[in-house]
């Protein structure tokens, strides 16, 4: 997230004024133009806890430039002085200027760059976009990845992993946010349209792609991780720019960036094609940021879903919600953060609940249970086929899709901006309803060994000739391309995990239940080699610390 400091709107009153009451007219657009001059003026009274906290960031990131600039001049590796530098910017980043936010400025955002200059000695401020800055906002990335891509060596600038996805993240949000904006035009004025006309290269799909693939290319990351996933050293072929941190972590988010863009354009074969590279079963780069692990993950799982890959999404759902059910104590609940955790793993239940719905399947036992507490009812009532609760459902848990185009304001119809949703929502219908019959079809199979045909159709209200063609489409439906081994998310091998098997001789069904019993060995078997590990990890500690640990278990324990 690149760090807002550039609008703020103070509340007052001008009419306690006394000597400025004349300079209000009566016509609200000039009094409302004069307030916001009046509010520039005037914001002067910067808390004391305010100036200290601006001073000591920007002197702890220009220690850090300095300190890095001295490394790459001297061809050192960093030290320990950068890294504490990192660790003090993180701390201020996630814990001290939210702290701050929620004290001094909850209701408001940040003071201007300009009332803030003087406090860091009049440097270049890189803001973010308020309703009336966004195409400033553009510039400012703009400027920030210039920068970075276009220096004659390596930035000597090193951030937290945190703050550098925060960047990527609030890129694409900005990008996306402009996108519905600019689709909006039923309630601008004649001004902004014209204004919106005449610069169609702002937030331009291709402009945010070029950023994307310029990171990731700059830092050799796609190489990087074919060489660390093949059991190499990824250093042997970082190149310049791809050994230095900022680089690398840039590289690796703008995959992920990359990700979640083709998802929001529909296109979820490639969405998942740029993470190729990326091995998703095993820990990873994206598991040093929690909100990129999830982000991740709930891109992945819902192109799953959209591609028909039903088993695999259940698989990345159930994976990730298990992941946030046992860390979410790590976040702090004021921060934006957490709330935005909490509506991604409210999102991911309502796409779990889709996909076991379309194909039942087991899965964790936890998992289960609170899907059971969050939707049990809304499931039943997707089994039995009611199209307006999927609609819903995915209303709610899709994300926000978006047009590529520029649109055409001279012929915009008012809902425009929810045409790329409408398509999205329409092709997830029409999936949908090819499904309608074979839950009600699955429940009878699950009753009987064999049946005539016949009579089978007969239960269900249907011709002989029609009852065949749903059981060919429940065959078809029931057969996915499933992820088994392998790097790459695409690669799979058709599977069907259906509870229930059948064939059809002459006018006979014969059926098979193929429920697999649930075997507990496996889990005391993987139980017990946890304790091995960590019995050897206890044995080569040190004799007084494996004896505080021994006491903090017996506590723990007792």
């Amino acid at each position: 997230m690149v760090i807002n400091v550039c609008s703020v709107h103070f509340q007052y009153d001008p009419y306690t004024y006394p000597n400025d009451y004349d300079l209000h007219t009566g016509d609200p657009k000039a009094d409302l133009a004069y307030e916001r001059q009046y509010e520039q003026q005037t914001y002067h009274v910067i808390p004391e806890v305010i100036k200290n906290f601006l001073q000591y960031f920007h002197k702890t990131i220009s220690d850090l430039i300095d300190q890095k600039v001295y490394e790459l001049q001297s061809n050192r590796v960093s030290s320990e002085s950068i890294e504490q530098k990192i660790y003090e910017i993180q701390d201020v980043y996630e814990n001290s200027w939210n702290k701050l936010t929620d004290r001094f400025f909850k209701n408001s955002p940040w003071p201007e760059a300009e009332a803030i200059a003087s406090l860091v000695g009049n440097g270049e401020c890189i803001g973010g976009p308020t309703l009336d800055q966004r195409f400033e906002s553009y510039y400012n990335y703009c400027n920030l990845f210039n920068y970075i891509l276009n220096a004659d060596g390596p930035a000597p600038l090193e951030l937290p992993n945190q703050w550098l996805w925060d960047i990527i993240d609030e890129f694409i949000y900005q990008f996306q946010s402009f996108s519905q904006y600019r689709c909006k035009t039923a309630k601008k004025s004649e001004e902004e349209i014209e204004f919106l006309r005449n610069n169609p290269k702002i937030w331009n799909v291709h402009s945010v792609l070029n950023v994307l693939h310029s990171l990731v290319d700059k830092s050799n990351i796609n190489r990087q991780l074919e060489v660390y996933t093949s059991g190499g050293d990824p250093e042997s072929v970082a190149g310049e720019y791809g050994r230095h941190s900022l680089y690398k972590m840039l590289g690796y988010f703008s995959l992920v960036g990359l990700l979640r863009l083709h998802s929001l354009l529909g296109d979820y074969y490639q969405a998942i094609k740029v993470l190729e590279n990326i091995e998703l079963n095993k820990k990873s780069m994206y598991s040093r940021v929690p909100e990129c692990q999830i982000t991740t993950y709930y891109y992945v799982g819902f192109a799953y879903l959209m591609m028909r890959r039903y088993q695999d999404a259940i698989r990345v759902f159930a994976n990730i919600l298990l992941y946030i059910q046992r860390t979410r104590n790590m976040f702090q609940r004021s921060t934006y953060k957490y709330e935005m955790i909490n509506k991604q793993n409210e999102q991911m239940h309502g796409l779990l609940a889709i996909a076991l719905t379309m194909y039942p399947m087991r899965i964790d036992e936890s998992i289960h249970t609170q899907l059971r507490e969050k939707y049990g009812d809304k499931m039943l009532r997707m089994q039995k086929g009611d199209l307006q609760v999927f609609e819903e459902q995915f209303s709610f848990a899709c994300p926000k899709f978006l047009s590529p185009v520029v649109p055409n304001y001279d012929n915009v119809h008012p809902n425009y901006h929810k045409e790329p949703f409408q398509q999205q929502l329409k092709v997830f219908a029409e999936e949908v309803q090819q499904q309608a019959q074979l839950s009600t079809i699955r429940s009878f199979l699950k009753l009987y060994t064999t049946m005539p045909v016949a009579k089978l159709a007969g239960f269900l209200d249907m011709t002989e000739q029609e009852f065949r063609i749903q059981l060919l489409v429940f065959k078809h439906k029931m057969k996915n391309l499933v992820w088994t081994s392998g790097i790459s998310a695409l690669d799979g091998e058709f599977q069907s995990a259906s509870e229930v098997d059948f064939y059809i001789d002459k006018d006979m069904i014969h059926i098979a239940d193929t429920k697999v019993a649930r075997r507990y060995g496996d889990f005391f078997i993987r139980q017990i080699h946890k304790f091995e590990e960590l019995n050897r990890t206890l044995k080569k500690m040190p004799a007084s610390t494996t004896t505080a640990a021994a006491v903090t278990t017996t506590a723990r324990a007792v």
